[in-house]
């Protein structure tokens, strides 16, 4: 089986190595603070000092990491120790710049797949991510199976870019439907209400991660993610949506559910 270097042992990364530690393959893992990455260890994968004692000798390479900051920082780390042949895989939710910039910082026989992930720490824990992969992804596909779908997106690239748009639609609704519980109180509607019609109508998925208790996705994370967009696009909307999301810092490391009572509490 491959040998498996896991860059990232966060909210996500932690349950997605897991699954890659119990489908069997020999595992290295690395968490910039190594504390993170003991469960891990305890359970059968070697620590490793720092990036590049991770890839030494690794054949697939799989980042998760916060922003396109710490992807660029930690491969930089890696890259005097990339064999040719050896396979990245940035699971993290960088855009499409940073993967295309990434990939220039590469060795000669060293292939970049982006694969960002939709999907909380549930799913991951239970191997059903979606996975939008750019890139040539079939030679990994064998091991990207272990964490969930895979939807090859095309060329490189391609899968972060898929990402953005999917994710902002999402984060886009949550505080959308922030602002429609905030003007159904403004209303003076009866309790319950707007919530019954919200659950029930086109939005009732909008309404569910909204109101979920089960998800585990930074607001910080949101955040990030609608400012790569509006940086990629003219997109006022969007704009006004990453207003919303950095105008409560008290929930930056909540889930993204969190947003939804504080719109409602701010607005209303």
């Amino acid at each position: 089986m491959e040998r498996i270097a896991f860059l990232g042992t966060g909210r996500m990364g932690l349950p997605m190595a897991h699954r890659l530690l119990n489908a069997g393959f020999p595992l290295t893992v690395w968490n910039r603070t190594p504390a993170r990455a003991e469960e891990l260890v305890a359970a059968g994968a070697r620590p490793a000092a720092d990036p590049a004692d991770a890839v030494r000798d690794a054949d697939v390479v799989i980042s998760m990491l916060a922003d396109p900051a710490a992807v660029a920082d930690v491969v930089a780390a890696c890259v005097p120790a990339l064999r040719a042949g050896t396979r990245l895989v940035d699971m993290s939710s960088i855009g499409p710049h940073a993967v295309r910039a990434l990939a220039d910082t590469l060795p000669a026989g060293v292939a970049l797949v982006d694969a960002p992930v939709m999907g909380s720490v549930d799913r991951a824990a239970a191997g059903e991510l979606l996975i939008f992969a750019g890139g040539d992804v079939a030679p990994v596909a064998g091991v990207l199976d272990h964490l969930g779908e895979v939807r090859p997106c095309g060329a490189l690239g391609n899968g972060a870019a898929l990402k953005l748009v999917m994710i902002n639609a999402v984060v886009g609704s949550v505080a959308l439907i922030g602002e429609a519980l905030a003007l159904a109180d403004a209303l003076e509607l009866p309790d319950g209400t707007a919530e019954q019609a919200l659950a029930a109508g086109p939005l009732a998925f909008a309404y569910g991660r909204a109101t979920d208790t089960t998800s585990d996705f930074a607001t910080q994370l949101a955040a990030k993610d609608v400012r790569l967009a509006t940086e990629a696009a003219e997109l006022p909307i969007a704009a006004a949506v990453l207003a919303t999301l950095t105008a409560f810092p008290e929930i930056a490391d909540d889930d993204l559910a969190r947003l939804t009572p504080a719109v409602r509490k701010h607005r209303g």
